[in-house]
């Protein structure tokens, strides 16, 4: 397979024809200004500076010319031999692309003008390609486009028309993603990384302009606003001042990058969370970029990009390093997935919620195995989900492990985009190109059968009510057993479903005064109530169905105790517009769900601080407290550091747990409250019909809404448009900043790379067990005012007060290297049982928190390992849970097996991912972490391949065997070159 290059073709990076690949070299020294603006930008949107346009037309424009990268094989070899390469096919791939012969016209629905050419799928006339999965022919399709025999070869294009035989062989293939998506948290990250690496490429005597994203990149502003203010009218406004004031740094640095960076767009704080934004506003669903018509696809830094995959948009999350060598205009290299086809039929029955299904669905699908995988559903009873319903499962992957849980393109989707505001035109375009290139589910017509790799169905009248908890997203228990299930886990050992809990003590009341009102807590009292992520403020099915619960529980005169958190969160603006149109906003105030802010809160851990009183009564009574949340994490540590039961429940079920004030209670046999007249209230009594639910959104969500909300999404607030930044090329670090710092990812790099690095006599840094999370691994939540990250705080003059959270501060190496393993909940075999952010230094026998262990033992000159169990680094996709480790100077994680996002992403940082053989384990080999560990790989890179066996010894004198789990050759060069850093850098500085 030859190399996979970069070339100058424009169809490489964003779909172009020959012709256009040609025009892309002229198009070399014009400004980007100058570059025309894609047809298919999101509907309504003002118009942003030039170099603020998320444009697809030629990516070029910015200088590079595509001459980028050495590639996947040639990456291995010398820099002179990839150089040569590269010259050579250069010459000849900007010739033609190897399926112009299908290049075909489509003309407008009813005839008249053409809209534009596509690559036909049907002009193949291969019949493997009916058999083939919805999910499938969108890497076809993009296989064939970039087809260049230089990048993407014919033979990828037949890996993928072969699927049914190649994908249980897990072949590599190339993919190029048509956009790239961030969030702040993740953002922030790369837009650092891009101002280093101008930095580096200053150093080594190069044009730092080279570095801009060559693909569309749409930065939102969303995770950075925390629940401070709560049950008040103004709450929004004073969460906001609170998050500017806490951030004015990073948003001033952000706003530096979309005016120094070409094709990057930043929605502004306050905007709504960036996988609703995505839904209702980015995505394209079809691009008409220049006349070439394609699927669009999207790369996230958010495990939850999955969320597109609802409106029939290829995505998923990567981490943010992979994410920004695609903006770079790399071709993602990944293992052709196998495909779980999810058969639905029938139809939700009355009160049941698409929060309900999506727990469901993410415990069938978690137990059927789908780790790595794509997720496509079909089937008749899909007809009957609506598009808010389908994203709701869709952003849920990352909890059921799929890659993503794709919905192919129907009528269904055909009518959302309608409803959010895509103009006729736009909406008859994706209609006419994916029906014309088989990409098009109707529901009317006989499906043709397809080929799955594995089967699933499910009936869903067999849905019911159901929550997931108190500490995994697919531990699902269903409403009538919650009862049960709680008391079960207050006998139960300690772990997912266990808190331990002596009898004696489970009945215990803890008094306290509330603000001079007498109040009491009980286990499984309910202290945090908040409707909250993208999961479920996208759906207004659900959030209009909890104005109805609110409603009807005010008409009966019940309240919630003033003592518990409530909060909502919207995913956007249009949520509160269909909510006041409705006239059921009131309602939801008049309980203390007053908007808290536009973002995602409480499910990253944003939840803010409890009044001090319900934290002493808390922690001096050792109680399990619980937070009910519309989120799509319940993690241990993640929500509060207080709340040690937290479950996952519908909105509805959130105002209804927190007039209930605790999950102790069967819904069914039990009152939530007493009336304004003196009689008992169940549940039943407040909760809204199916048919309820549907009269009010039918009546108040419209299109309009969503026009006029995103009209102006890029004009930002004030507070946002008074930021004043550089306009400098080059960033100007501050090196008093507690915030934005120089990463030293480049510190004394040369154009030479350093090669493989021997691992000899390691220690063990951390010894785990099974399913260790990112949530574990990773910066996330407050800082600890014991943590070393605070000590560094407080040494530059930090107040406590103003510390913000981790993921605030994820623009500084310092702080992200000192809160990496801070984790409360971090569950270590060094330190027998103890739970918490220690691990012991072996040779001194000393117990400190991990960072001091790790920088010990670098001052010591020793490297380090980790050691883990199963499903190591599930979670979020977040880069820290790997840049962390590198910077404290972990060299090898040992496994059973890995998260892949996590497992990419240790690669891209250099850092050896190694699996234990199928059944054996650190505690089978009788490892204790105590020993002195040597990796024997290869000194010369050109011996090392992916998925090669690897001797591992200790000073002990065991021996056993891992697999490599390097599964490309791409990152096996970035292991090389000492990451994807320095590999994407030198390959820039080249040309």
């Amino acid at each position: 397979m030859p190399p996979l290059t970069s070339s100058l073709l424009s169809r490489s990076t964003t779909g172009g024809s020959t012709a256009r690949g040609v025009a892309a070299a002229a198009a070399i020294s014009r400004p980007a200004a100058d570059a025309a603006p894609s047809s298919s930008s999101p509907p309504a949107r003002s118009t942003p500076t030039p170099r603020q346009r998320p444009s697809t037309a030629s990516p070029f424009a910015s200088g590079l010319a595509g001459r980028l990268f050495g590639g996947h094989r040639a990456a291995a070899r010398s820099a002179s031999s990839a150089a040569a390469v590269f010259e050579r096919r250069f010459a000849s791939a900007a010739t033609r692309n190897s399926y112009d012969e299908i290049l075909t016209g489509l003309k407008r629905p009813g005839g008249g003008d053409e809209l534009g050419k596509y690559y036909s799928l049907p002009a193949l006339s291969d019949p493997r390609i009916d058999r083939l999965p919805y999910s499938i022919r969108i890497l076809l399709e993009s296989a064939i486009r970039n087809c260049d025999d230089f990048q993407v070869t014919g033979n990828d294009v037949e890996k993928i028309l072969d699927w049914e035989k190649s994908a249980p062989k897990l072949v590599e293939i190339p993919f190029k993603p048509a956009r790239v998506l961030l969030q702040d948290f993740t953002g922030v990250p790369a837009v650092v990384d891009l101002a280093c690496m101008r930095d580096a490429l200053s150093k080594l005597g190069s044009d730092p302009n080279k570095i801009n994203p060559l693909v569309p990149v749409d930065l939102v502003i969303d995770h950075s606003v925390q629940v401070d203010v709560a049950r008040s009218a103004n709450a929004a406004q004073a969460n906001m001042a609170l998050e500017f004031h806490r951030n004015k740094e990073r948003f001033g640095f952000l706003k530096w990058g979309s005016s120094a960076f070409r094709n990057m767009l930043v929605v502004p704080p306050g905007s709504g969370i960036v996988h609703q934004v995505n839904l209702e506003y980015l995505a394209r669903v079809v691009f008409n970029n220049g006349g070439i018509l394609y699927p669009d696809s999207v790369v996230g830094t958010d495990s939850h990009t999955t969320m597109i995959d609802g409106l029939g948009v290829a995505g998923w999350g990567v981490g943010g390093i992979e994410a920004e060598a695609a903006m770079l205009g790399q071709p993602m290299s990944m293992v052709l997935p196998g495909v779980v086809g999810f058969k639905l039929s029938g139809k939700l029955k009355n009160g049941v919620t698409a929060t309900d299904l999506v727990l469901t669905v993410t415990q069938m699908l978690r137990k059927h195995g789908v780790v790595g995988k794509f997720v496509e559903f079909y089937g008749q009873g899909m007809s009957e989900l609506s598009l808010a319903d389908r994203a709701t499962i869709a952003n849920m992957s990352p909890e059921y492990g799929a890659t993503m849980g794709f919905f192919p393109v129907d009528g269904k989707t055909l009518d959302y985009l309608k409803l959010t505001g895509r103009s006729d035109d736009t909406v008859a375009m994706v209609e006419s190109y994916l029906r014309a290139n088989k990409m098009f589910v109707d529901h009317s017509q006989v499906e043709a059968e397809r080929v799955y790799s594995s089967y699933l169905e499910l009936n869903l009248e067999e849905v019911e009510p159901c929550l997931s908890g108190p500490k995994r997203p697919h531990d699902r228990v269903t409403l009538k057993n919650m009862k049960s299930d709680w008391l079960s886990c207050l006998d139960s050992d300690v772990g997912f479903k266990g808190f331990a809990v002596p009898k004696e003590s489970q009945g215990k009341v803890a008094e306290f005064s509330f603000h001079g009102t007498p109040a009491k807590i009980k286990h499984g009292d309910v202290v945090i109530a908040a409707i909250t992520s993208c999961t479920n403020t996208s759906n207004p099915n659900v959030m209009l169905g909890a104005a109805l619960v609110a409603k009807k529980a005010c008409e009966l005169g019940l309240e919630v105790k003033p003592w518990i958190k409530t909060s909502l969160a919207p995913g956007s603006g249009v949520v509160t517009k269909y909510l006041d149109k409705s006239g059921l906003h009131k309602y939801l105030d008049q309980l203390g769900f007053h908007i808290v802010g536009y973002g995602c809160t409480t499910c990253i851990g944003n939840s803010g601080e409890l009044d001090e009183s319900v934290s002493a009564a808390i922690t001096e009574n050792d109680i399990v407290a619980a937070a009910v949340l519309s989120g799509n994490r319940n993690f241990e540590g993640r929500v509060h550091p207080l709340t040690r039961a937290n479950y996952l429940a519908s909105p509805p079920f959130v105002v209804a747990y927190a007039l209930a004030g605790t999950v102790n209670i069967d819904f069914e046999k039990e009152p939530i409250g007493i009336s304004k007249d003196g009689k008992e209230v169940y549940f039943r009594d407040v909760w809204p019909s199916t048919e309820e639910i549907a009269e009010v959104v039918k009546s108040s969500v419209l299109p309009d809404m969503f026009r006029s909300t995103y009209e102006s999404i890029t004009k930002g607030n004030p507070m946002w448009n008074e930021l004043s930044v550089s306009t400098s090329t080059l960033y100007p670090w501050d090196p008093s900043s507690t915030y934005i710092h120089e990463p030293p990812y480049f510190k004394d790099m040369t154009m030479t790379p350093p090669g493989p690095r021997p691992v000899k006599d390691a220690y063990c840094l951390l010894n785990f067990g099974d399913s260790i999370t990112t949530d574990h691994i990773s910066p996330a939540g407050n800082i600890h005012p014991d943590s070393p990250a605070a000590k560094y705080l407080k040494e530059r003059g930090v107040e406590r007060k103003d510390f913000n959270s981790y993921g605030s501060r994820r623009g500084n190496d310092e702080i992200m290297a000192r809160g990496t393993f801070a984790n409360i909940r971090l569950v270590n075999k060094f330190l027998k049982g103890e739970v918490g952010p220690k691990t012991i230094h072996v040779p001194s026998g000393e117990k400190l928190a991990v960072f001091d262990a790790a920088m010990k033992y670098k001052n010591e000159g020793h490297d380090t390992i980790i050691l883990a169990g199963a499903e190591y680094g599930s979670g979020s996709s977040r880069d820290w849970a790997a840049k962390g480790p590198m910077l404290q100077g972990v060299k090898a994680v040992i496994a059973k097996s890995f998260e892949r996002i996590h497992r990419s992403n240790l690669a891209g940082m250099g850092i050896i991912p190694l699996c234990f053989k199928a059944g054996e384990d650190a505690d089978t080999l009788g490892l204790t972490g105590h020993e002195r560990y040597t990796v024997h790989l290869p000194t010369n890179v050109s011996e090392i391949k992916p998925g090669q066996d690897v001797t591992v010894t200790t000073d002990n004198g065991k021996s056993f065997t891992c697999t490599l789990r390097f599964d490309t050759e791409v990152e096996l060069a970035y292991y090389d070159h000492g990451g994807i850093l320095p590999y994407v850098t030198r390959k820039i500085a080249e040309q």
